[in-house]
């Protein structure tokens, strides 16, 4: 049994011995022991550049991801691998930044900032969330959390999620035409897969209500960049973006420029609250592991 962490997760070995332990980063020479690996933790911003080498660990048993999300990573592992993400330790971080972006957008707060630098005291009248729409598109942890920060801004929660449930009141994604004409505030919190690249289209951007706000944290190619350019050039919605595609987005794209939109480079779980939630999961998988145990957080076995 070898279990292979970068070296920011070192402290998650725990009781585990020198031979059953290898710190090991993408990017540094191969080492001849990772053919030894029986459970693999990538390095958290390149695991999908990382996962490749799976092919030359005849031994694996299981990755586990320190992101939650795992969009381009099964198809790269051998078959028999074990998966498994980091619900979880990323909510806390990316609700933040959610509810951050939601009020820099509707209360103008980038505007501001630009008229700092320029200094200029420019009073401008803007709505409030209070009061607002925020339709939640993705209720899984993350969602959850979102609406567990903004309901104390006296906001209305509409839940939207793959499948509708009953308790709490969730829609379905089929209801989103219905949905969205209502919305103020739309925050994409759901998963990259083949049925959500590119929903949030032209169609989606039309029926959002005029004046509305789209925030992105979820995964870039979930937005039609092309479409959402056109939107904002029209001056009919309003976007905040914690991811695009392309990301990273290149210098002299037109996202860059659109107006009535806030762009953050992909920093919603990169926070001082990973390590010690990211820690706390790898401690407990390792031990069930090592155990026998079923492993938490399974998305491929």
């Amino acid at each position: 049994m070898l279990i292979t962490l970068p070296r920011m997760m070192a402290e998650a070995a725990g009781d585990l011995d020198g031979s059953e332990i290898l710190l090991y980063d993408h990017g540094e020479p191969f080492d001849p022991r990772l053919v030894e690996t029986t459970f693999l933790v990538p390095s958290y911003l390149t695991a999908r550049a990382q996962v490749p080498m799976t092919t030359q660990m005849p031994k694996l048993e299981v990755v586990q991801l320190l992101t939650a999300g795992f969009d381009g990573i099964p198809e790269l592992l051998p078959s028999g691998v074990t998966l498994c993400n980091a619900k979880g330790v990323h909510d806390a971080s990316t609700a933040e930044l959610a509810v951050g972006l939601a009020l820099a957008s509707v209360r103008g707060l980038d505007g501001f900032a630009r008229s700092q630098i320029q200094g200029r005291w420019e009073r401008v009248f803007r709505p409030s969330l209070a009061d607002h729409t925020v339709l939640l598109v993705g209720y899984g942890s993350i969602g959850s959390a979102i609406e567990a920060r903004l309901l104390p801004f006296e906001v209305e929660i509409v839940r939207v999620a793959r499948h509708a449930r009953l308790t709490p009141a969730v829609y379905s994604i089929e209801e989103l035409p219905s949905l969205l004409p209502s919305a103020d505030v739309v925050i994409l919190i759901l998963p990259l897969t083949a049925e959500t690249r590119h929903m949030v289209d032209d169609s989606f951007l039309s029926m959002m209500k005029e004046g509305a706000s789209l925030v992105n944290v979820a995964r870039g190619p979930v937005v039609d960049t092309d479409a959402l350019v056109r939107h904002l050039a029209s001056g009919r919605i309003k976007a905040a973006l914690d991811v695009t595609d392309p990301e990273p987005l290149p210098e002299g794209h037109p996202l860059w420029s659109a107006p009535n939109c806030l762009i953050s480079p992909h920093i919603g779980g990169d926070t001082t609250a990973f390590k010690p939630r990211g820690l706390e999961l790898l401690r407990r998988n390792i031990g069930r592991y090592r155990a026998g145990l079923p492993l938490l957080n399974v998305v491929r076995q």
